[in-house]
């Protein structure tokens, strides 16, 4: 094969300008640059179909029915929501710290996992209170211009009718991978742009042009969401590997390719270090996930995702259009096609196919770490391969009969074997139809373009049918998908009168640093002090730091998503303890249909609590603190007060179960107790769902927890001792659960509470003032002991109070730093852990970027002079 395969100009092909515009006479070429009019394209055709899709599962904005299922509605929305407002100066942190969620958590590694992709920044062009649409609209707008990228490699790997690169883009675009998984996943999006523009990359290093921008370009990819960039990086290298073996090129200069490619990501990559180092960093200080064990799909199943309208959350998504299919089956068969073109693209497509179904190479695809969810994030990139496999089999020409023949054979096997698989027994309504439809669509466009000679109106239908066949198969991909994921997921309502009612609730109490407002336990989503204000324990990342959670629940939290889902902690003691003195207190969401439906306004309660900073007489703790067994005791020891009573409790037809977990309850039963009167009773039963109540009286409370510990229930207040002293808890469970056999129920003494509370405030700082990752705390005169900061200690603070700066010791969980006799005040700076690793790398790219640019610019210029003077004199 000629060399020049590898600039996409093979021997026979069309120069760069576009279709021939008559048969006879001079050829006229388009002045239009082909590959831009082909991206142009992809992104019309896939912002069409995208929207459509939606209009016709009536999804929003374009109907009644939400689009924030699962992650979308608990963390990605927020996230953007944050970001919405420390663009407008409106947040409580900066890119270090993030003070509203987790009772201050570390933002720059959320930032780099959620929001740092530059489209959005968009989201600050909209109003606040349209968070949702702009979000939205950022997804749109990636998945266009994923069609765009592709349709622009295309015709850089080699030139074809600039119409069916803009097809084949937006089959790119609107794969089953982007519509099942990334659409509600925007970040996954910016890998789906990265893949084809790092392909390119690889083209530019094999021609040894545009090193510059090939570096900025893997930069860019890398800090928009490094996991998908990975994953787009690995698949880039295996294409330009291919094309380096199918170009023959002599094995020497094989490897420069090859060094200058590894270069170029080198140095991206290093310049994106300050962001993606972080990030690492901050996995390894996270709440443990799932452990999840990769366990590949049935051969029914997964030819069952390569065709429309197939859904199925723990499978490949491989659809890419009937189009695409039919081509890239047709490839091997495609006399047309060099010989060595067909088998390579061909041998390429099934050794990654093969890679997804392999455990090692699974794990290789993810990073080597398991996904917390599903196994098959990587079926991106096999999109893509199809997709240029396709390309590849109409580039060189219209397949033949023969071709097609053989790929219409395929697909009948295909279908066959996909008709077994329970994944079209659950759509076949939807799924055949489609299927023929898109086949009937297909191969009447192509048997068209084969006898379009001269006939500009039959090459004209031809195309309408394969764009309409595109455009038919993927809108109903999309909307079917739309719809399982609402009947199958959780979901949330848009921003609304709810969200509006809180917003104005938080706003009304919030006096940051003074105090902190919690936005409420009945929230609307897992992370609503970043949707609606405050600053609030709730808080919904991969990131969650281990010692947040791991302190949260010692005091009685509850958590969904195996920890990483913080809730809000009602409770006075935890309030005075974290500096809680406003509390939002909201009717359950209506959108929510199983919760237990009832009315009202959100109000807000007040209590007198300890400032931010509080000076305790213990030592501070050069390893943590061990907490014991008792939420209730565990609270005793952050506050340094004894405040609750644990009686001693009697469970009526208690099924004796395992000690270490509790009772028994499968059905409704009562908990008795003797307590004070006038004291506050509280349940902790984390393994028990259902509601509990004071028999005499007091607002019904749901506890919710699961079976396989993905949730726990948190400790909830039931209402006051009456003045018998007698405490009869009624319990109603929903499944067969769990109560601890003895102390569930604390019974809290609030005039012990306020005494402790009073001393707290009496020893604490005088005044705190907070900036991003810097705070400072004026203290009293002759303090002496444990300054304790009502905050987790987390990894990268470092304090100092009176001396030198040192890494800030921790009191069971929270920030602590031992006071000298002559401290008056206490400054604590929050530095994320690998920013000054990733800065240094960083730094040591920029300046290898620099020291190279300069030394080519120098020998271009040194190279040119001589024939400069020779110009000059002749």
């Amino acid at each position: 094969m000629n060399r020049t395969v590898l600039a996409g100009r093979e021997q026979g092909a069309k120069p760069a300008g576009g279709e021939e515009e008559r048969e006879n006479g001079p050829v006229k070429w388009r002045r239009a640059d082909p590959g831009a009019t082909a991206a142009l394209l992809a992104a019309l055709l896939t912002t069409v179909a995208f929207c459509a899709a939606d209009m016709i599962a009536r999804s929003y904005p374009f109907g009644p029915r939400t689009r924030s299922v699962n992650d979308l509605g608990n963390q990605y929305v927020p996230f953007h929501a944050h970001l919405w407002d420390l663009l407008h100066g409106r947040a409580d942190g900066g890119l270090l710290v993030n003070w509203q969620s987790g009772y201050g958590s570390s933002f720059l590694p959320d930032l780099g996992t959620y929001v740092s992709s530059p489209f959005a920044l968009l989201v600050a062009l909209f109003p606040r209170d349209e968070i949702d649409l702009a979000v939205y609209t950022v997804t749109v707008l990636k998945t266009a211009v994923a069609g765009a990228a592709m349709a622009w490699l295309l015709m850089s790997l080699r030139r074809g009718r600039w119409w069916a690169a803009g097809v084949l883009g937006a089959s790119y675009a609107l794969c089953g991978w982007s519509l099942a998984l990334a659409s509600y996943n925007p970040m996954w999006l910016d890998g789906l742009i990265a893949l084809p523009l790092l392909c390119l990359v690889g083209e530019w290093a094999t021609a040894g042009r545009r090193p510059l921008l090939g570096v900025l370009i893997v930069a860019l990819a890398w800090t928009a969401n490094f996991y998908t960039a990975y994953m787009a990086t690995f698949g880039a290298a295996l294409v330009l590997l291919l094309r380096l073996v199918l170009a023959e090129l002599p094995w020497r200069r094989a490897l420069a390719v090859v060094g200058r490619a590894a270069a170029t990501v080198g140095l991206g990559v290093g310049l994106a270090a300050p962001l993606v180092i972080v990030v690492y960093s901050g996995t390894k200080h996270a709440y443990p996930g799932r452990e999840g064990h990769f366990a590949p799909v049935g051969t029914k199943d997964l030819l069952a995702r390569l065709l429309p309208t197939t859904y199925s959350y723990g499978s490949p998504a491989l659809y890419v259009g009937v189009t695409a299919l039919v081509l890239a089956l047709a490839l091997p068969f495609h006399r047309k096609v060099p010989v060595r073109v067909r088998a390579g693209w061909t041998v390429l497509v099934l050794a990654v196919a093969l890679s997804l179904q392999w455990a090692p190479t699974s794990l290789a695809w993810h990073a080597f770490a398991v996904p917390n969810g599903s196994s098959y994030r990587q079926a991106f990139v096999l999109c893509a391969l199809l997709v240029i496999a396709a390309w590849h089999a109409l580039a060189y020409g219209l397949p033949d009969r023969r071709a097609l023949g053989a790929a219409a054979v395929l697909l009948v096997l295909v279908a066959a074997a996909a008709s077994r698989s329970a994944l079209t027994r659950q759509h076949g309504h939807h799924t055949w139809p489609v299927v023929l439809l898109a086949v009937a669509g297909t191969l009447g466009g192509l048997t068209l373009l084969s006898l379009r000679r001269g006939r500009p109106v039959l090459a004209g239908l031809a195309v309408a049918l394969l764009i309409g066949a595109q455009f038919g198969e993927a809108a109903a991909t999309s909307a079917v998908a739309s719809r399982m994921r609402l009947g199958n997921m959780d979901d949330y309502a848009p921003w609304g009168d709810r969200q509006q009612k809180e917003a104005d609730a938080v706003a009304s109490a919030d006096a940051w640093p003074a105090y902190r407002t919690e936005p409420g336990r009945n929230q609307t989503v897992a992370n609503d002090p970043m949707m609606v204000g405050g600053q609030g324990s709730q808080y919904y990342s991969s990131l969650t730091a281990d010692v947040l959670s791991r302190t949260l629940t010692a005091l009685g939290d509850g958590w969904t998503s195996r920890g990483r889902s913080l809730q809000s902690l009602d409770n006075p003691v935890t309030d005075a303890v974290f500096s809680v003195g406003a509390r939002v207190h909201n009717p359950p969401d209506p959108h929510q249909k199983w919760l237990p439906q009832g009315g009202g306004p959100s109000t807000v309660t007040r209590e007198d609590v300890p400032p931010l900073v509080t000076v305790r007489p213990a030592a501070a703790h050069s390893t943590p603190a061990a907490f014991g067994p008792s939420p209730y005791r565990n609270q005793e020891l952050l506050l340094g007060a004894r405040v609750y009573t644990l009686p001693r409790t009697a469970l009526s037809g208690a099924r004796q179960g395992d000690a270490a977990r509790g009772l028994l309850v499968d059905g409704a039963q009562t908990i008795t107790a003797r307590c004070r009167p006038g004291s506050s009773v509280f349940l902790w039963a984390p393994h028990y769902s259902g509601t509990a109540r004071l028999a005499d009286g007091g607002e019904q409370k749901l506890f919710r927890s699961d079976a396989e510990n993905a949730k726990i229930a948190a400790m909830q207040p039931l209402g006051t001792v009456r003045a018998a002293g007698q405490v009869r808890i009624d319990l109603k469970p929903n499944r067969l659960s769990r109560v601890p056999g003895q102390g569930a129920v604390g019974c809290l003494d609030t005039a012990k509470l306020r005494t402790a509370v009073q001393h707290l405030k009496s020893t604490g700082a005088t005044k705190v003032t907070v900036a991003d990752g810097t705070l400072h705390a004026r203290l009293p005169a002759g303090s002496t002991g444990t300054a304790v900061v009502a905050a987790p200690r987390i990894a990268g603070w470092r304090c100092s109070a009176g001396g030198d700066e040192v890494a800030a010791g921790e009191f069971y969980g929270l920030i602590a730093v031992p006071l000298g006799s002559s401290a008056t005040s206490l400054t604590c700076t929050f530095h994320p852990p690998g920013l000054r690793l990733g800065t240094a790398v960083g730094g040591a790219s920029l300046l290898t970027l620099i020291l190279i640019g300069t030394v080519s610019a120098v020998r271009r210029r040194t190279a040119t002079r001589p024939g400069e003077r020779t110009t000059t004199a002749h």
